[in-house]
């Protein structure tokens, strides 16, 4: 069975640099398929978002970045929103030379039909679309926009995971 249509390889850029393509069964337009740094007929998630100039694709720099700035952030958020109901429970356990010693368990709990939890489902949705729209825009193989991409969740990284609190347990005694 022949497939060459779904992939015809062509050239595009200017004679000085050639730049390996294929030509998109559905448009006009030519797609790379090796990283590249330019802003001209750069499409973008949708047929009609086409950046053609340096302006464009410095704004488009900028709002990747700060999506995948925020995308960063929502994962944080999402780990300190987390509603858990931690309870200890205290039951006597024979000790050594007949003496009666406490245990404590600890029991963590979330409710599945509770605001918390709802709210925790539509981040999640919200975080795995941005994720999906970063990893299209990277596969453009522009490498500006790849670079807001790998950027943008290092600084926001940096700039939202500090406050992450680290919970100690006290009874664990394998550290």
């Amino acid at each position: 069975m022949n497939h060459s249509h779904h992939m015809r390889m062509s050239y595009m850029g200017s004679n000085s640099t050639m730049q390996p393509s294929y030509h998109h069964p559905t448009t006009s337009m030519m797609m790379p398929i090796t990283f590249y740094f330019g802003f001209k007929n750069v499409e973008l998630l949708f047929s009609g978002l086409v950046i053609n100039t340096a302006g464009e694709m410095a704004g488009v720099f900028v709002a990747v970045f700060l999506l995948a700035m925020f995308y960063e952030g929502l994962k944080i958020a999402r780990d300190s929103l987390s509603q858990v109901s931690i309870r200890y429970n205290s039951m006597p356990v024979p000790g050594p030379n007949g003496a009666i010693l406490m245990e404590t368990h600890k029991t963590v709990r979330q409710q599945m039909l509770s605001f918390p939890h709802l709210l925790q489902t539509m981040l999640h949705i919200i975080q795995v679309v941005i994720s999906y729209f970063l990893m299209l825009i990277f596969m453009t193989y522009n490498g500006y926009l790849c670079l807001a991409v790998t950027v943008g969740p290092g600084t926001g990284y940096f700039l939202f995971s500090w406050k992450k609190a680290v919970a100690v347990d006290i009874t664990e005694h394998c550290h």
